[in-house]
């Protein structure tokens, strides 16, 4: 299979260079939006291109409000804030995840509680959530959420749409709505992705997406805030913008803020990114079923999207029989200049999160010594 994969990947992008997990793609108006950004001089938070990339925003994915930010985890502190979550709080989430998910509970002061995957959808097992809740959880008479043990506060479940396929959110949303958690959707991967004909990031309270370089489209670093509430997203983007009140000369704040606005540069980028979205996700939906294809039969299992969801496909992923045949195949894929990836090391196995709170993680465990991740740039095929 390593040989097969490789003239099949060198095939597709129709080079012997090195080939990249996930190259960003300029395609439109990138340089027309940004040279007119420079030649504005707003080229920092203040510009015509943060709203219009907002907007743009607000009408794909059908949110309320959307709030541009400097980067996704900027996006997603401002989120969890935005849900209540503060120093001393536990917030259940997978292990399963990119390290940005927990670093932004971190620096708040909250505590992950690591939960297992489930196989349908690689993220957030709605099963092993609800169980873990009955078997470590109480409702106090205010009716908030408290861990038995430690006594602190289950403020958030925050599942992340692995890859871009979308968790089973009805299922989560029901568990929330039992313990009185906030949800708040980890939607950096997942943009172009639909959960039951809504698009992620839209059925949580408060949702964060990643513009990074790498992700379906970029604006070089970049994040946005989708907020269910269109007076949360006026709050929101108050806070990101330093809480500063509008005034002709005077400097006010009225309460503590962050410095998280996305520059206009940033933004003009994202505006002409936006203008091709639908046509990067047909060809990342090609080539998914052209990697499909290529498996079918095989003892490598294609990750596909569940069955009640439209992915954007962002990474595709392939389960090997096992870790050996992973490992032989990140091995010799890399070195022959086509670059795979093993999933992320799970959390708990990092020094800072080596003490949190976990439930069982067998599916976690599991995935994370059998899933690579293949080269899943959009291709252009000639497809009209």
């Amino acid at each position: 299979m390593n040989n097969k994969l490789i003239s099949f990947v060198r095939d597709i992008y129709q080079t012997n260079d090195f080939i990249p997990l996930h190259a960003p793609t300029f395609a439109g108006n990138e340089k027309k939006y940004v040279t007119d950004t420079i030649d504005s001089t707003f080229v920092s938070s203040v510009g015509k291109y943060v709203e219009d990339f907002e907007k743009h925003i607000e009408f794909y994915t059908g949110t309320a409000k959307a709030v541009a930010t400097v980067n996704g985890t900027a996006a997603l502190h401002t989120a969890l804030y935005m849900a209540g979550v503060k120093a001393g709080d536990l917030v259940i989430t997978q292990a399963l995840t990119f390290v940005a998910t927990c670093n932004a509970l971190y620096h708040m002061g909250a505590e992950p509680i690591f939960v297992d995957v489930s196989k349908v959808s690689l993220g957030l097992c709605p099963k092993a959530t609800a169980e873990y809740l009955d078997a470590n959880a109480k409702l106090n008479s205010d009716g908030e959420c408290i861990h038995k043990k430690t006594g602190q506060h289950i403020k958030a479940i925050v599942p992340m749409h692995t890859f871009g396929h979308p968790v089973e959110l009805d299922e989560l949303l029901t568990v929330c709505l039992r313990w009185n958690i906030v949800l708040v959707e980890d939607a950096a991967e997942s943009l172009g992705s639909f959960y039951k004909g809504k698009h992620t990031g839209t059925i949580g309270d408060f949702s964060a997406i990643s513009f990074n370089g790498n992700k379906v489209i970029t604006t070089g670093g970049g994040g946005m805030i989708l907020c269910k509430s269109f007076d949360d997203g006026v709050h929101t983007r108050h806070i990101t913008t330093t809480a500063k009140v509008p005034h002709p000369y005077e400097f006010y704040h009225d309460e503590p803020g962050f410095n998280y606005r996305l520059p206009n540069l940033n933004a003009a980028l994202g505006c002409a990114q936006m203008e091709v979205l639908p046509e990067f996700l047909k060809q990342k939906r090609i080539l998914a079923e052209q990697y499909k294809t290529l498996f079918s039969g095989s003892d490598f299992q294609f990750v596909a999207e569940p069955r009640y969801a439209q992915s954007n496909y962002w990474l595709n992923a392939i389960i090997c029989p096992d870790t050996e045949n992973r490992n032989s195949l990140l091995k010799e894929t890399n070195k022959q200049g086509v670059m795979t990836r093993p999933i992320w090391q799970l959390m708990h196995r990092l020094p800072m999160f080596k003490n949190a709170l976990k439930g069982d993680l067998t599916v976690s465990e599991w995935v994370e010594g059998h899933l690579i991740n293949l080269p899943s740039s959009p291709v252009y095929l000639g497809v009209e």
